[in-house]
């Protein structure tokens, strides 16, 4: 059978005197990586198909004749057989071609009241929908690891910082559990995200809408484009249908903040496995060695994800001006828009795998125990909150308690500091008549929130550092979690 546009090279070749040049042919070509979307694309034609059917507009012998045509070319494309031919310029006329070879007329009608412009549109979002939902799920995969992790070293005193400067005592399962709130927003994103991503613009064609009866509401029924209550989502506006990225832009900067989030964790695993920190150790498998220092085990993974994060971050800012100087409606600049986004969905993925992995361990079939992950040096970490007077805000907060004014008890701690640099000891460690040469209120209970463990079971407020509160969260995100 004669395929059509085989024959003419392009669907619109018929206006033109001159066949296209081959290197603009390669410079205009999106196939090669917009072939991606060829489950969105058939999933998409169905749905106008059934709908167009329904409508009247096709028959329904074109109908059947096109369904039998796309099983076929989902099988071949699955199965590797299907030919991409550079020639056809896109995803969405290479299955077209292929359908018109297959089922002859009816392939040919499957157009009828479209264009690739909302096609494409279409197809994009219906791809980045299942995407999203898979980052979704990836993120409470991270959350979790944290979160196991977390529950095993409530009692764990990590020296908190500000400034990278010793701060206050914390528990490192609150350190950890920081990070699942940042994770848990990011979640919330690209759920609220979903929302917009899930509308429907076919039926807009080329810019102005079409002469057909379409049914819109069906096809966005039938592709799952509704709301809450199950109401199709349906663009408004059939300029706004065709030239709208801004659901990709939205989902970029999502995914932007997401990786600056594991860029944030990153920074700290590195810092707290070098051997100034020793606090924690990851595994072998997401470490490699030096090809001259065979003492190393440099952090890898990590340190990759933090350099990911500024490419995330380039693509926002491509696609953002990408769109920035482009009139209504749609535009060729728009196929600058597929490379961007699949990078950062295909970046964030495997990032989000392979930090669940690195921080929760792996699971052992055979023992079915998570093995491997983030392993913690909890002396370490408590002998390094030992040495910067972390619990100097304390013996204020003891003195105000006193009756002392804060901004005295802050002058009266300063002091006292001091006199411990000077004699090369801990707060804990000067001797009661020192401390009560500062102030005469102090007394010997003064010494248990002196403590590391004193400081850390005093902040049990809402949010606070105190195992009672970390335990209360690791048992509300386990409940939000499922």
């Amino acid at each position: 059978m004669t395929n059509q546009l085989d024959k003419k090279s392009q669907a619109w070749s018929a206006l033109f005197s001159e066949p296209m040049s081959e290197l603009v042919k390669r410079y205009t070509a999106s196939v090669f990586f917009d072939k991606r979307l060829w489950q969105a694309d058939i999933t998409g034609s169905l749905a106008h198909a059934e709908m167009l059917a329904a409508q009247g507009i096709i028959g329904a012998q074109d109908l059947a004749d096109i369904e039998r045509g796309m099983a076929t070319i989902w099988q071949d494309i699955e199965s590797g057989a299907f030919e991409w031919k550079l020639d056809l310029e896109d995803v969405h006329l290479n299955i077209e071609a292929r359908l018109t070879q297959l089922v002859g007329d009816a392939g040919k009608r499957l157009h009828t009241g479209r264009s690739r412009n909302d096609q494409v549109a279409t197809d994009v979002r219906l791809w980045l929908r299942g995407e999203t939902d898979l980052i979704i799920a990836l993120l409470a995969d991270l959350q979790k690891a944290l979160i196991a992790v977390a529950e095993k070293n409530v009692e764990v005193i990590l020296p908190g910082f500000t400034h990278l400067q010793v701060a206050q005592p914390v528990s490192f399962a609150h350190h950890l559990l920081a990070y699942v709130e940042m994770f848990a927003r990011d979640a919330e994103r690209f759920t609220d995200a979903r929302r917009r991503i899930n509308r429907l613009p076919l039926g807009s064609a080329a810019l102005a809408g079409t002469t057909y009866p379409l049914d819109r509401e069906r096809v966005a029924r039938t592709l799952g484009m509704v709301d809450e209550q199950g109401q199709p989502q349906v663009s408004q506006n059939s300029l706004d249908g065709v030239s709208d990225r801004d659901f990709a832009i939205e989902f970029s900067a999502a995914a932007s903040l997401c990786m600056v989030h594991i860029s944030r964790l990153s920074e700290e695993l590195i810092l707290w496995m070098s051997q100034n920190f020793g606090f924690v150790k990851i595994a072998d498998r997401f470490t490699t060695g030096s090809s001259i220092m065979p003492q190393k085990k440099n952090p890898d993974v990590p340190e990759l994800a933090r350099g990911k994060t500024g490419r995330v971050v380039g693509h926002l800012m491509g696609l953002i001006t990408l769109m920035k100087g482009q009139p209504l409606a749609y535009n060729k600049d728009n196929q600058e828009d597929k490379e961007p986004l699949f990078d950062t969905v295909d970046t964030l993925k495997d990032t989000l795998r392979i930090f669940s992995e690195m921080v929760g361990g792996q699971l052992n079939p055979t023992t079915g125990q998570k093995e491997g992950g983030i392993t913690v040096n909890a002396q370490a970490m408590e002998d390094a909150a030992k040495k910067g007077y972390a619990t100097a805000t304390d013996l204020a907060d003891y003195l105000v308690k006193k009756g002392l004014p804060f901004r005295d008890a802050h002058e009266v701690v300063a002091h006292a500091v001091k006199a411990a640099v000077t004699h090369g000891c801990d707060l804990s460690e000067l001797p009661l008549t020192v401390l009560q040469g500062f102030n005469p209120s102090i007394e010997k209970d003064v010494y248990e929130c002196l403590s590391l463990r004193g400081s850390l079971n005093a902040r049990n407020t809402l949010g606070g550092t105190a195992p009672a509160q970390v335990r209360a969260q690791i048992a509300r995100h386990r409940v939000r979690l499922g």
